[in-house]
């Protein structure tokens, strides 16, 4: 064997070890986001998962809002890159206490019956106001003593949160957006898609609560969304009209 020919060769075989670390170095990083992205949602593979939705004021039929279909899009692309799977289930078909299977929310209180019971249960510390007569303060937000009012189409409140049991990641969470329109419910939903890597860097598997504004939705829909503060602390404390409540009882 000549020296070109061993050199030759000996290059084919550089570049085959070369190209196959790169190839085990991208799968490893593939599969390190994979199932980091996995123990976030809580949908470790082949795993069931349930999509609760509200169904449509006035009506015993399963009809969701459009902007609602599009946050189910979203969460059903969330949820088959975890090679998990999805159940649609109307809000008031579903019967069971949440830590089994991983679980998100869509809708307010008003129009989602199983929204009102998780505030009430799992965040004391939020009011949305649901009264038909209540005016400019219709959907309105009271967070730890703070109010937040929408103003449609130009300025309008979400909530996205990732709750366990414990609150430290035991059982599968459930995921809320409980949003003040059904464009605020999509835009929470894009926002956690666009940024679950960063949550879970910050928060793991635990539990958190966000507190969402969505911009001029009337002219950019969904897509421009400020992160207005972490409120997991007062959302999770009883008001104190409800923790007098509970002690005159």
């Amino acid at each position: 064997m000549n020296d070109d020919v061993r050199n030759i060769v000996l290059g084919l075989v550089a570049t085959g070890i070369s190209a196959s670390l790169g190839w085990l170095a991208r799968t490893y990083l593939w599969r390190r986001r994979l199932r980091r992205k996995q123990a976030f949602f809580g949908l470790p593979e082949n795993s069931e998962s349930l999509l609760v939705v509200n169904r449509n004021a006035g009506g015993p039929e399963l009809v969701v809002m459009r902007h609602d279909v599009f946050a189910l899009l979203e969460l059903s692309a969330l949820i088959k890159d975890c090679n998990a799977h999805a159940e649609v289930v109307a809000h008031d078909a579903t019967q069971q206490g949440f830590g089994e299977r991983t679980e998100f929310c869509l809708g307010g209180p008003a129009s989602n019956r199983r929204m009102g019971a998780h505030l009430s249960s799992l965040l004391p510390g939020v009011r949305v106001n649901v009264d038909a007569d209540a005016g400019p303060d219709l959907g309105a937000f009271r967070i730890g003593g703070e109010d937040y009012r929408m103003e449609g189409g130009r300025s309008e409140y979400v909530l996205l949160a990732r709750l366990t049991a414990d609150g430290h990641g035991a059982g599968r969470p459930v995921f809320l957006f409980c949003g003040q329109r059904a464009i605020t419910n999509q835009a929470a939903t894009r926002y956690l898609a666009r940024h679950h890597e960063r949550l879970y860097r910050k928060y793991g598997t635990g539990s958190f609560v966000l507190l969402l504004k969505v911009l001029n939705s009337q002219a950019y829909g969904p897509d421009v969304v400020e992160l207005v503060a972490d409120v997991t602390r007062a959302a999770r404390t009883p008001l104190p009209e409800t923790a007098s409540a509970d002690t005159a009882a």
